[in-house]
């Protein structure tokens, strides 16, 4: 099936709304500026992209303020390439320069801010990281007067949670091309052939249909279920009566997918299937839970109920889903005391999982955008009934 891509290219509007929408979040939280260093953070707010994220040796810095465009520190090099973004203001030394890697050029440029609150939010909580040295943060907090450095990370993620139509169109496009290529694999695969090679042949078919990268593709297989979905592929055989499990995280145009398939190798026993169904169900239930103005956890007990009905023994992944977009796991999660109330525009995975026998686990997933109206599937839904190789 042949699917046509959105646009690679977001118009200057598009970056315009997503600033107004970090604009409005700033100032309840009382920050001057937002200091992202990040690929996908830097990404969101810039359009700016370069396989050079790969090297740690340069640091990049986009100062957001509360009522301007951001501002680009950056070294030299990326300096042609961040012009061809919206980004007019662009800073830049001849980095790496280790005794002052940009840390003077940031620095005057946040004692620049208009000083409201006085507070600058940087990616310093949940499920955020700086990318740059821990010595050169501590030296421009020390160095700094007059702004204090703050957690950011509440303001960007819900910024970020509530995705824009033309962010979900990637989503989608991305899920649209592992759903063609899940549903191909199994003429693919056969027993007698390792995890390695199944999970080659599946990363060959998803960029051959137009996706830009997977940089997640676990295929771990066992004895009627798996006991992890985190680590491999191995060099392990595929044998009559395993379950083979699969679960890419595809990019197109820097958005992710983020789901798995099941397939049962010559044969699934009974308990294997009944427990099949019983996720296959789950996963229904949790669609249809997620609905604006439902909680995470109200998601996550839609779908817990129907695993405890089935005699699920627990499960090792800590959640049943989470937020999907620029990166393959972003908050929320679908978990207990999470709290996250759903809104128009986010994007989740729905992922219930289940141990039906000591380390015989199977785990469904899909992804869903949030609308008015529910949950669109945003993936091809799951066979009901396992899909058998060979």
């Amino acid at each position: 099936m042949s699917l046509q891509p959105p646009p690679r290219i977001f118009p200057t509007a598009e970056f315009e709304r997503r600033l107004a929408r970090l604009h409005g979040i700033m100032r309840p939280h009382r920050l001057d500026g937002v200091l992202l260093t990040t690929p996908s953070n830097v990404r969101y707010v810039t359009g700016f992209d370069s396989q050079f994220w790969e090297s740690p040796t340069r640091p990049w810095f986009v100062l957001v303020p509360l009522d301007g465009a951001p501002i680009a520190v950056i070294p030299d090099i990326g300096a042609p390439e961040m012009a061809k973004t919206w980004v007019t203001d662009i800073r830049s030394w001849p980095a790496p320069v280790p005794q002052d890697d940009g840390i003077s050029l940031l620095a005057a440029a946040m004692e620049a801010l208009d000083s409201r609150f006085g507070r600058v939010g940087a990616e310093l909580g949940r499920e955020m990281a700086l990318r740059m040295p821990v010595v050169d943060f501590l030296a421009l907090r020390d160095r700094l007067r007059g702004v204090e450095i703050v957690d950011g990370a509440p303001a960007i993620w819900e910024a970020r949670m509530v995705k824009t139509a033309a962010e979900i169109a990637c989503i989608r496009h991305i899920c649209g091309i592992a759903s063609d290529a899940y549903e191909a694999l199994p003429s693919k695969l056969s027993a007698g052939m390792t995890e390695r090679e199944a999970a080659r042949r599946l990363r060959i078919d998803i960029a051959e249909r137009g996706a830009d990268a997977t940089p997640f593709l676990p295929a771990i297989s066992g004895p009627g279920g798996v006991d992890q979905i985190v680590c491999g592929p191995s060099d392990r055989v595929l044998l009559d009566g395993d379950i083979v499990f699969f679960d890419t995280g595809s990019t197109f145009n820097g958005y992710f997918c983020d789901f798995d398939r099941n397939y049962a190798v010559g044969r699934a026993s009974d308990a294997a299937r009944r427990a099949h169904e019983a996720v296959w169900q789950a996963t229904e239930a949790g669609i249809a839970a997620a609905v604006p103005g439902a909680a995470t956890d109200d998601v996550w007990r839609a779908m817990a109920t129907v695993l405890e009905a089935a005699g699920s023994v627990g499960n090792n992944v800590g959640r049943l889903g989470h937020g999907l977009g620029l990166q393959l796991t972003e908050p929320p999660s679908n978990r207990p005391g999470d709290g996250t109330v759903l809104r128009e525009g986010m994007v989740l995975t729905i992922e219930p999982g289940m141990e039906y026998a000591p380390g015989r686990m199977i785990v469904h997933e899909e992804n869903v955008a949030i609308t008015a109206g529910g949950a669109e599937l945003l993936t091809r839904r799951a066979p009901r009934e396992l899909p058998v190789i060979g």
